[in-house]
């Protein structure tokens, strides 16, 4: 750095150091290429915003010229326009040699030496491309004073001619390398006359101030001799520069020892020529933000005032400078047909995009296609070939070895030919090659081969057939990924329509590509193809993509389910269920399980999800309802299709958890906010980082965007207790909003965007004025939760979501278990409901209908209501942790979810309004009798149903009693069923006719247990209190055990009118119901007793505990036989097995253990041997278990049933039900049943 450049950084230091935040000076200075990523991670290591701007001007002291100028520059950029002042005096000058500098950087002497030698000027429009013009500089050096070659080779169109000449434009270069000058010819494609005709124009040019005037040459050979004696005597140390040059044989007539640089689409080009050889190759795209610079330009305007198809035409053009140069000139001289030139680019249209540049052919095809005719005919076949190659894939050179039925040495020569010509491109990994065709170059073949693009898939099908014969690939094959990516492609654009379903409807299939590569692709294909497969009816292909679209977040995970269990969960009538039973029919050593009551359970969901590894805080869709973009716990951002949630994108956007993400209303970028306390601005659609914004002091809670195309506005709120409101196009905060006294959980604007509501901890929602950010209106919510004698300061109440109706005069407030609707013109409350007495609601949307409103809430569910008649409308079930989100699409068609179980949801709003709101609660009662299985269960906390197991069908309904129903049992003899209310009242009924028999108020709690003795004649029940009741409810006479100092957590009765009982107190008791005493008192643990279970023989009982300890007791001696301590949770659940050999312990890790009694010895840890980051092995707690009569089969649940074998510990089947998590189990006695 020059010493005056320095001196005025060190003299102004403080001041920079003082004011400057370094991101987006940082974002400028890595563009400019004059400072690395290595760099920056230093800078950002720094604690204080002062510490980082002093690391920046440290690493800038450090450097050159151009580093001041690009941090001058970035000031000016960023707005700090008097910390630029301070700098401007002390900008290094252009080094020019001569001392004088032009206005664009180059020096007189550089632009004399340019025009004598023919140099092109820089186009009217033009965009640094600074890493390729350093390369051919590099090369350019690397000849040093010998003669060479420098080959600058790329396809038609990336901009080869540009950057050659865009290279020459360095003073230091021409001066210390090319003394002599330089001398440029076009060549392009010539014959020998051709040639001749250009070599007798450059001697001329040569010769043009010779005193000796000379006839031209008559012959290559003599022009030859005389340009090599004219570059040896009269150019020393000059640089012969030939564009476009297309044939080997042209060269020689070059060859004359001096240095000669070339551009051509052909790599091969110098073979034939002696010589040191150097390469540069020009990739074939720019990159998207250069792509806008070029339109940008063409049509004079600012790239954030381009219109919408700007960016669609940029993605269209494939970064070819080539055709967006073209497009740019066309649109400079026909600015409105934006719409017409996409849709030519859409349509492979190449012929209507005329020349308008001073390229060398007349339209985009034709500058494609010459390169093409250059092949012999042989190789024209084998390139037409390649016109089924799918887009953006690099295809292994077995495919092709399998196409053509060569030998892959063979295959590689003639796919050489190709890339030295620019018509293919290669990708080296490791030892094996991969090809790819430029998108521009495919849309050419793929228009070009139109009429013949059926047989060319149909020929590929069949020789994948012809080598694989009934076989598949196995993953070991380097083609292996290629087929079950691609063959069904190839079957669909053949139109071979058998070979298609045969494929897409098998199960082996199925297994084998979604082990591989997972779910999503195939139901992209069951949505691609459904024309070809649906020729003779729809109803099979839907099967199999509902069956995907509804398994797949099971499919996608380790260990890989049992697809055929899977199938037989299905509809008896669907094909999945058919093809599933023929081959569970055929498998020997393994037992699978038939769903009897699936008819009744209707699936609501369209598609189930898992993209992350953790838990998922939220998701959206984009406003076109075709992506969804979700975030959470594991840090990432994920961009995945609605419709099969194949994955677009998948970014490590944070440091922390990610808290929320949202589309603008374009769908062109997505923000997420963070526990880091940043928020960061994305493409949509490349996943670049387009901005970060770091004024936030702690976590960022919520991100949203305006509801406008055009302006992207956003509103972030944190934990700060501020609202900021952001301008994109501007990168700073445009408004902070000041006035919560605490943290700000959610914030939302208005439909029409002239408002912000937020919601925050300290009770009260507010509402601003999105375009000066002052406070309108506020709402106190804690005044709606305060009880009589309470002041308002009194009450904690968590505001935790908001949302607008669509017309934006009512705000939809949630806190805790309450909707509340607001007038959003007086704040006056419309109307109010209680969601739930057992569960909090943690998110809330409004359909854009207005009507419907779906509540998430923490106990696994997502519950619809209807605002207006203030009625639940649909309950939806199916995750199985917390539902954090829940969002309706733009046009409220669906609606989604997202959970702590990893998992998002798509319904279909339509669908889950027609089903019940129904709901069975997990406390029901089962006896087995005469071979059939009879259920009582309470139905939506109202009713008791008796429900036949084996046919689903509701044998008896109660009326609905005055209080909820909270448990419920059967009497053995099924004559008698008793319940439990809310209220504390338990009631005993007769199953004939539904008639209550006996009634009494037994507790002031709710009622948590009830069952009957063996006799039917006494009732025992236990509440949310320490007393256990015995209640002889024919003689309504009542026994009191107390004895316990805390609430009973269960019981079960023994022989002998004896009960064994268990408290969170820490305590086993045994009782004598008929007197009340208590028999025997156990201590067992010092945290709360989970669970208990009695030996077969009747001579010891086993407990579990929160402590994660199980213990084994002897009822006989009242001491503990073995304290079994390997558990990492709360042991939840346990059982012995029939011949009193072993105890099955469950956890909430999601772990079994199954321990010796005898010894106390643990046998076998039961898990699986493969699980996914983040994966329990129940997807949850073990919430029960069961052994085999034989003592050879453990069943247990949790997240789903799982079926293990106890002499290996290994899993023999997996479950999965419809639902939430599973609470206990009751098995058959001959085990068949469950």
């Amino acid at each position: 750095m020059d010493v005056k450049s320095r001196n005025y950084l060190l003299m102004n230091r403080q001041a920079l150091e003082k004011d400057i935040k370094t991101s987006y000076i940082m974002d400028h200075m890595i563009s400019d290429e004059v400072l690395t990523l290595q760099e920056e991670e230093r800078v950002k290591q720094q604690n204080t915003q002062k510490e980082r701007a002093a690391m920046l001007i440290n690493i800038i002291l450090t450097k050159d010229n151009n580093s001041y100028r690009s941090f001058y520059n970035a000031l000016l950029h960023e707005g700090y326009r008097d910390l630029a002042a301070l700098l401007q005096d002390g900008i290094p000058a252009i080094s020019s040699g001569n001392g004088k500098s032009s206005m664009d950087g180059m020096t007189s002497y550089v632009k004399t030496v340019l025009c004598e030698g023919g140099v092109p000027q820089r186009p009217v429009v033009f965009v640094t491309r600074p890493k390729l013009v350093d390369a051919i500089k590099q090369k350019l050096c690397c000849l040093g004073s010998d003669p060479g070659w420098v080959t600058v080779y790329g396809m038609a169109g990336c901009g080869k001619t540009v950057l050659t000449a865009e290279a020459l434009r360095d003073h230091q270069l021409l001066e210390d390398y090319f003394p002599g000058g330089v001398h440029w010819i076009s060549v392009g494609k010539q014959d020998k006359a051709g040639l001749l005709i250009k070599l007798q124009n450059l001697c001329s040019r040569l010769e043009h101030d010779s005193t000796l005037s000379q006839r031209p040459p008559l012959n290559i050979e003599e022009a030859k001799d005389r340009l090599r004696l004219l570059m040896l005597r009269k150019y020393p140390r000059s640089l012969l520069i030939l564009d476009d040059i297309w044939d080997s044989w042209v060269l020689k007539a070059f060859d004359n020892q001096c240095q000669v640089l070339i551009t051509s689409r052909d790599r091969s080009v110098t073979d034939a020529v002696a010589g040191n050889k150097y390469e540069v190759h020009v990739e074939s795209g720019l990159a998207h933000e250069k792509g806008l610079e070029i339109l940008s330009l063409f049509v004079n305007m600012k790239i954030s005032e381009l219109p919408e198809q700007a960016n669609c035409l940029v993605r269209e053009c494939k970064g070819s400078p080539l055709v967006i140069s073209l497009i740019g000139a066309l649109l400079r001289d026909f600015p409105s047909r934006w719409e017409y030139y996409l849709k030519q680019l859409q349509n492979k249209q190449f012929k209507r995009i005329r020349k308008s540049s001073s390229y060398d052919y007349e339209a985009l095809d034709e500058a494609m296609s010459i390169s093409v005719e250059q092949l012999n005919d042989n190789y024209k076949d084998y390139y037409k070939d390649l016109s089924v190659l799918p887009k953006d894939v690099k295809v292994p050179t077995k495919v092709l070895c399998i196409l053509w039925d060569m030998e892959t040495e063979e295959v590689e020569d003639i796919l050489q030919e190709f890339v030295n010509k620019s018509l293919l491109f290669c990708d080296r990994n490791g030892k094996s090659f991969h090809y790819y065709l430029h998108d521009l170059q495919l849309d050419f073949l793929t228009e070009k081969n139109r009429n013949q693009l059926q047989e060319l898939h149909k020929n590929i099908v069949n020789q994948y057939k012809k080598y694989y014969k009934l076989n598949t690939p196995v993953p070991s094959q380097e083609d292996c990924m290629y087929w079950y990516n691609f063959l069904a492609y190839h079957m669909a654009g053949a139109n071979m329509q058998k070979e298609l379903r045969d494929l897409m409807f098998s199960l082996d299939w199925i297994k084998a590509k979604t082990e591989l590569v997972g779910p999503a692709h195939l139901i992209h294909e069951y949505v691609e193809y459904s024309s070809i497969l649906d020729q003779k009816d729809s109803t099979v292909r839907e099967n199999f993509q509902e069956f995907l679209s509804l398994n797949g977040h099971l499919l996608g995970r380790q260990p890989f389910p049992d697809i055929i269990q899977l199938g037989l969960c299905q509809p008896e009538t669907s094909e999945v269920y058919q093809q599933a039973k023929l081959y569970a029919q055929r498998e020997t050593g393994t037992f699978y399980l038939e769903w009897l009551n699936k008819k009744s359970l209707k699936n609501l969901y369209r598609l189930v999800v898992r993209p992350h590894k953790d838990a998922v805080y939220h998701a959206c869709f984009s406003k076109d309802r075709q992506r969804i973009a979700s975030c959470g716990a594991d840090k990432t951002l994920q961009v995945f299709k609605a419709e099969s949630g194949e994955r677009l994108l998948e970014i490590s956007a944070h440091d922390d958890e990610i808290l929320c993400c949202t589309f603008s209303a374009d769908g062109e970028f997505v923000a997420t906010c963070s526990a880091d306390k940043k928020v960061k601005i994305w493409n949509s659609r490349t996943g670049q980082c387009k901005c970060v914004y770091e004024e936030h002091s702690e976590q960022v809670n919520c991100c949203q965007f305006n509801n406008r195309s055009g302006q992207y506005l956003l509103a972030t709120c944190s934990n700060d207790t501020f609202i900021k409101l952001w301008d994109l196009n501007k990168k700073y905060c445009r408004n902070t909003m000041m006035g919560h006294e605490n943290s700000v959980n959610h914030c939302r604007f208005s439909p029409n965007d002239e408002y912000v509501a937020s919601c925050s901890t300290d009770g009260t929602v507010k509402l601003w004025e999105a375009r000066s950010g002052n406070e309108l209106k506020s709402i106190e919510i804690k005044d709606f939760f305060k009880n009589a004698d309470e002041q308002p300061d009194d009450v904690e109440v968590l505001v935790k979501c908001c949302s607008w109706s669509r017309n934006g005069d009512m705000i939809l407030v949630v806190a805790k278990n309450k909707l509340l609707l607001f007038d959003v013109k007086t704040c006056g409350l419309l109307s109010q409901v209680i969601i739930s007495h057992h569960s909090t609601i943690q998110y809330c949307d409004f359909c854009p209908g207005d009507e419907l409103v779906a509540v998430a809430l923490s106990h696994c569910s997502v519950e619809l209501w209807n605002i207006k008649s203030l009625s639940k409308v649909a309950y939806c079930r199916g995750h199985m942790s917390w539902v954090h989100c829940v969002t309706f699409s733009p046009d409220g068609s669906l609606f989604l979810t997202s959970s702590d179980d990893q998992t998002i949801r798509i319904w279909e709003t339509k669908k889950v309004c027609k089903s019940s709101d129904a709901v069975l609660k997990s406390e029901l009662d089962v006896v087995f009798h005469n071979g059939e299985v009879m259920i009582l269960a309470i139905y939506n906390q109202k009713h008791l149903q008796l429900i036949n197991g084996n046919t689903d069908s509701v044998i008896m309904q109660t009326a609905a009693p005055e209080s909820p129903i909270s448990c419920c049992c059967l009497s053995e003899d099924l004559k008698f069923a008793a319940f439990g209310q809310e209220s504390g009242t338990i009631k005993v009924l007769q199953l004939l006719d539904g008639k209550v028999l006996k009634s009494q108020e037994a507790y002031r709690t709710s009622v948590q247990h009830c069952r009957f003795t063996s006799d039917c004649q006494t009732l025992i029940s236990s509440a949310h209190d320490s007393v256990i009741q015995v209640w002889n409810w024919q003689l309504s006479e009542c026994v009191f055990l107390r004895g316990h100092k805390e609430a009973i957590k269960d019981f079960r009765l023994l022989e002998n009118s004896k009960l064994l009982s268990w408290s969170f107190d820490g305590t086993v008791k045994v009782w004598n119901i008929t007197t009340g005493n208590t028999e025997k008192d156990f201590a067992c643990h010092g945290g709360a007793v989970l669970s208990c279970a009695v030996s077969p023989d009747g001579s010891k009982f086993s407990s579990t505990s929160a402590d994660k300890t199980a213990k084994i007791w002897s009822f006989e001696s009242s001491s503990v036989l073995h304290e079994l301590k390997s558990h990492e949770a709360c042991v939840r659940c346990c059982t012995f097995s029939p011949n009193n050999k072993l105890l099955a312990t469950g956890d909430d890790k999601g772990e079994i253990r199954i321990w010796d009694t005898l010894t106390g010895t643990l046998l076998h840890f039961c898990s699986p041997v493969t699980v996914d980051e983040g994966e329990p092995t129940h997807g949850g707690w073990v919430t029960d278990l069961s052994f085999s009569p034989d003592s050879k089969m453990l069943v247990s649940s949790g997240g789903y049933l799982k079926w293990w074998n106890v002499t290996t510990g290994e899993s023999l089947q997996t479950f999965y039900t419809n639902g939430t998590n599973l609470k206990s189990i009751h098995v058959s006695p001959n085990f068949k049943v469950i």
